[in-house]
């Protein structure tokens, strides 16, 4: 019998991004908090970077942003919140997000390491920013499918070309 397949990717739809951000500029226009206070999102290749009048402001910004990254149903894990907010000219902060996109070779390694210890007749291989995850049986991995999906990586994973 030939070798059931499928691949694992970390991706997300930019498109769906772009319409979540234009929401929130949009929800801030009307925010009485945020009449006459300045503040910019500057979507680039690679980050988000978003500036704001104070620290208060700056927490409301992310909050609204993952808040509509939820109702597009995108996950927030594509945003990288992890760093701090920074001074910025005219008396402003300033916050770089990363943009998470594709796996990286160390969450790579982890993912495959924890698919071939933890179910049997089931290869796993990195290939560039995806892994191709194989087997005889379709149900074993269906059971990867569920494994993966209740364990928490801390990246968004998708599941494609099931074969």
């Amino acid at each position: 019998m030939a070798d059931s397949s499928f691949d694992i990717v970390s991706q997300f739809d930019r498109q769906e991004l772009v319409n979540a951000l234009d929401q929130t500029k949009r929800e801030l226009g009307y925010r009485y908090d945020f009449n006459n206070s300045p503040y910019e999102m500057n979507l680039e290749k690679e980050e988000l970077v978003i500036q704001a009048e104070d620290d208060y402001k700056m927490k409301a910004i992310t909050d609204l942003i993952l808040a509509k990254l939820i109702a597009r149903k995108l996950d927030t894990r594509v945003l990288d919140m992890s760093g701090e907010n920074e001074r910025a000219g005219g008396n402003t902060v300033r916050k770089k997000i990363k943009l998470v996109a594709g796996l990286n070779q160390e969450k790579a390694k982890e993912i495959s390491k924890y698919i071939n210890t933890g179910f049997k007749k089931v290869k796993a291989s990195i290939q560039g920013e995806e892994i191709r995850v194989s087997s005889t049986s379709r149900d074993t991995l269906q059971e990867v499918l569920a494994g993966l999906k209740a364990k928490d990586f801390g990246v968004p994973l998708q599941f494609t070309n099931y074969k």
